[in-house]
């Protein structure tokens, strides 16, 4: 790879870092019409969404507002704990998270709705390789360079710990080395660049970036998919209240109805939203047990 590529992508890694601490927000002001009655509500964003989407989540931000008559504050951070210690303390009322910490803490998180991709709330796991490697699977990267996502994340982390773990091996050992990228797209980037020789991504992202970033999503394979799993839902913390939850689900549940709805939902490669209970969690809170050695709440 160019000197120039690695140094850019090692930049961006550092500048992800220092975005997951900074106090800095997305914010949207919704232009419904008539006078603001309640207080604004506060969204957190990770990387579920792809990165340097900010026009995006302004607009989409927007829409929410007006539909929902109140100002929408989007508040995005680099790192799923980050998102979810602001949740748990009140200082967000909703966010968009991954099914792992949402099982971890769903004893005080409640499901809002969950998006729906390709008819489905379902998404997969994924192991990335550069194109022309010749590893055929998780086996055969081995004592290789090795690209988590966030140790909060189902695709990008739980389920393959748990997958070597099944097989008789040490996650924290099987590696020569591991990096995490803090986001999926950037881990695409790792193994795309050659600066990993595996990653293991979530298949929504991977697929979305075909759409965004081709020549980055066709320069490495998937050697290996996980079963199905409960696509990152939308949930609320402790500071939701009942009434303002529901109406937030409504919204959303009706998004694919609306024509600017549809829009936005198309520019994010997504259906629309469903509603879902825990139960379409339980594989990874499963899995969460087996690894964390407790079980979730």
């Amino acid at each position: 790879m160019h000197p120039c590529s690695r140094r850019a992508f090692m930049a961006g890694l550092l500048a992800a870092a220092g975005a997951a601490t900074s106090p800095s927000a997305v914010r949207s002001a919704a232009a419904a019409n008539g006078p603001r009655r309640r207080a604004p509500l506060r969204l957190g964003v990770t990387p579920v969404i792809l990165e340097d989407r900010v026009g995006f989540l302004n607009r989409w931000g927007a829409w929410l507002g007006e539909h929902l008559r109140t100002d929408v504050e989007l508040v995005q951070r680099t790192r799923y704990r980050e998102i979810v210690d602001l949740l748990l303390r009140g200082r967000l009322d909703l966010a968009w998270i991954c099914g792992y910490p949402y099982v971890q803490h769903r004893d005080r998180l409640s499901l809002i709705a969950v998006p729906r991709w390709r008819g489905q709330p379902l998404y997969r796991s994924e192991i990335i390789v550069p194109v022309d490697s010749a590893a055929a699977g998780l086996s055969d990267l081995r004592d290789g360079l090795f690209a988590w996502s966030d140790p909060d994340s189902n695709s990008g982390w739980l389920y393959p710990r748990f997958k070597l773990r099944s097989s008789g091996q040490d996650p924290d050992r099987f590696f020569r080395r591991t990096i995490f990228t803090w986001g999926h797209a950037r881990s695409v980037q790792a193994v795309a660049e050659g600066l990993t020789d595996g990653a293991a991504v979530d298949s929504y992202v991977r697929e979305t970036l075909l759409l965004h970033e081709p020549r980055l999503a066709a320069a490495v394979r998937v050697v290996e998919r996980s079963p199905l799993f409960g696509f990152p839902p939308i949930v609320g913390g402790p500071s939701l209240a009942a009434d303002r939850l529901q109406r937030v689900r409504e919204v959303l549940l009706g998004q694919d109805a609306d024509a600017e709805g549809r829009a936005l939902l198309a520019d994010l490669n997504l259906d629309g939203f469903a509603e879902a209970s825990s139960a379409l969690y339980g594989d990874i809170a499963a899995m969460a047990e087996r690894i964390d050695g407790r079980q979730p709440a």
